[in-house]
C-alpha cells in the first residue's frame, strides 16, 4: 500500500504547477488569510502562484504547437497579462470596501460568500502552504489527500475481507481513475472523496459487527464534510439514510432482523441530513435558490433570473441529454459504473451504501448542470462505485486462482 502511494507521489512531480482552476484562488487566499496574511499579501501570493501556473501551461502548449513551437516563449507575457487582469478585479473589490472576509475579492461578493462558508479545505491547506509555500504546499497537500483516499479504499476492501491483492487493486484504481486526477487539483473534491470513503469505511465496520465504531466514523465524516462543502454532507446523509432504509425493509420482507449496524447507519444518515439543514439555516449559509442564480447568471455577472427554477429544470433536461450523448460516444464511465454495480451486488448490504455514496456524485452534478466544468469534477464521486465495486467483482476469480494453487501437490525434489 505504501509503495503504491510512493510511486504515485513520484509520478506527480511531472505536474507540480498548472493544476489550478479559477476557484483554487479562493481556497488558497482563504488559507493564507488563516495563516495571518492580510488581504493584499494574500492577493499577491495567490495571484503570482495562479498566473505562474497559467504561464507554465502556455509554455508547454507552445512547445508542442506545430506552427509556433520555435516562436518566443509566451510565458512572461501570459504571466504579466494574467497578473494585471487579476489585480484589476482585486483592486476594484478593495475599493468597494470588501476586505473583511477570509477570501480575496476576485469575484462579486455574492459569489465569494459561497467560499467563505467552506473553511474545511483552507484549514487543511494551511500547514502545507505555511511550511512549503503556495506551489509546493498545494502540490504536497494534493499528494497527501489523494494517497489518503487510495489508502481508505484499501481499508474499506480489507474490512470487507477482500484479499490483499484486490484491496491493492482498489487503491490503484482510485489513483489512476479520474478520482486521483481530480483529487490532485487544489479544490475541495479531494477532501470530499477521502471523507466519503471514510464514511464508507464506517459503513463497512458497522456491517461487520462494529456498529459503534462505524457509526462514530460516519458521523465524524459527515461533520467534516459540512465544513468542506455542506451540500455534500446533505447529499451523503440523505443517501446513507435511504440506503439504510432500503436494506432494513429488504431484510424485514425476508423475515430477517434489520441488524444493529444498518439501523445505526440509517440513523446517522438522518441525523446528518437534519443537522446539515438546521445548521446551514442557523449560520445563514447561501440557499439553494442562491446557488441556482449563481449558475444561471454566470457567477452573478448578469442580473438575477426572474424564473430561475423553470430555467434550471429546462437546463437539466438539456444537460443530461448532452451528457448521455457524450457518454455513449466514449462509454468508459458507463461501463465502469456497470462493472462496479455488479461487484456491489456481491455484498448486498454494503453495496447499497456504496451505490448511495457514489450517487452523491450524480446529485452534485445535477445541482450544477454545467457541461464544461473542469473535467467533470462534480461527478467524480460516482467513480467510487468502480473503485470499490470492481475488486468485489473480481473476488471470485481471485479466489479460484488462489485455492487451486494451494491445493496443488508439491513436485518431488530430486
Amino acid at each position: 500500500m505504501l509503495l503504491l502511494a510512493a510511486v504515485f507521489a513520484v509520478l506527480q512531480l511531472a505536474n507540480v504547477s498548472g493544476r489550478d482552476t479559477p476557484d483554487s484562488k479562493n481556497y488558497l487566499s482563504y488559507a493564507l488569510s488563516l495563516g495571518g496574511a492580510d488581504t493584499r499579501e494574500a492577493a499577491a501570493v495567490t495571484i503570482d502562484h495562479y498566473c505562474a501556473g497559467r504561464a507554465a501551461i502556455a509554455h508547454r502548449a507552445q512547445n508542442v504547437d506545430v506552427v509556433r513551437f520555435h516562436a518566443p516563449d509566451p510565458a512572461p507575457r501570459v504571466f504579466q497579462e494574467c497578473r494585471e487582469q487579476e489585480w484589476r478585479a482585486v483592486e476594484a473589490g478593495l475599493a468597494d470596501g470588501r476586505s473583511a472576509g477570509h477570501t480575496v475579492p476576485f469575484m462579486p461578493e455574492r459569489f465569494m460568500r459561497i467560499f467563505e462558508v467552506r473553511p474545511g479545505y483552507p484549514v487543511f491547506l494551511l500547514p502545507f502552504v505555511g511550511l512549503l509555500g503556495a506551489t509546493w504546499g498545494l502540490w504536497a497537500a494534493g499528494v497527501v489527500i489523494t494517497c489518503a483516499g487510495g489508502a481508505l479504499a484499501f481499508l474499506v476492501l480489507r474490512t470487507l475481507s477482500v484479499p490483499v491483492p484486490l484491496a491493492l487493486t482498489g487503491q490503484a484504481l482510485f489513483l489512476v481513475l479520474p478520482c486521483g486526477t481530480t483529487a490532485m487539483r487544489p479544490m475541495t473534491e479531494g477532501l470530499l472523496l477521502a471523507l466519503t470513503l471514510a464514511a464508507l469505511w464506517g459503513c463497512a465496520l458497522a456491517l461487520r459487527g462494529r456498529a459503534r465504531a462505524g457509526t462514530v466514523l460516519v458521523c465524524a465524516s459527515l461533520a467534516a464534510l459540512f465544513t468542506v462543502k455542506h451540500s455534500q454532507a446533505l447529499f451523503l446523509g440523505l443517501c446513507l439514510a435511504g440506503a439504510g432504509a432500503v436494506v432494513a425493509v429488504r431484510r424485514r420482507r425476508r423475515g430477517q432482523p434489520a441488524g444493529r449496524g444498518v439501523v445505526a447507519l440509517a440513523a446517522a444518515g438522518c441525523a446528518g441530513t437534519l443537522g446539515t439543514v438546521a445548521l446551514a439555516r442557523l449560520l445563514d449559509y447561501p440557499s439553494v435558490s442562491e446557488s441556482v442564480q449563481d449558475l444561471l447568471t454566470d457567477h452573478f455577472a448578469r442580473p438575477d433570473r426572474e424564473r430561475p427554477w423553470a430555467e434550471f429544470f429546462q437546463l437539466q433536461g438539456n444537460f443530461w441529454m448532452e451528457w448521455l450523448r457524450r457518454q455513449l460516444w466514449e462509454p468508459l464511465f458507463l461501463a465502469a459504473l456497470a462493472a462496479g454495480a455488479l461487484g456491489a451486488r456481491r455484498r448486498p448490504a454494503f453495496g447499497a451504501f456504496l451505490v448511495a455514496a457514489a450517487g452523491t456524485g450524480l446529485l452534485n452534478q445535477a445541482g450544477h448542470p454545467d457541461i464544461a466544468i473542469w473535467g467533470d469534477r462534480l461527478i467524480t464521486l460516482a467513480w467510487l462505485l468502480p473503485v470499490l465495486g470492481v475488486p468485489l467483482l473480481l473476488e471470485p476469480v481471485a479466489r479460484r486462482l488462489v485455492v487451486p494453487a494451494r491445493e496443488m501437490p508439491l513436485e518431488p525434489v530430486h
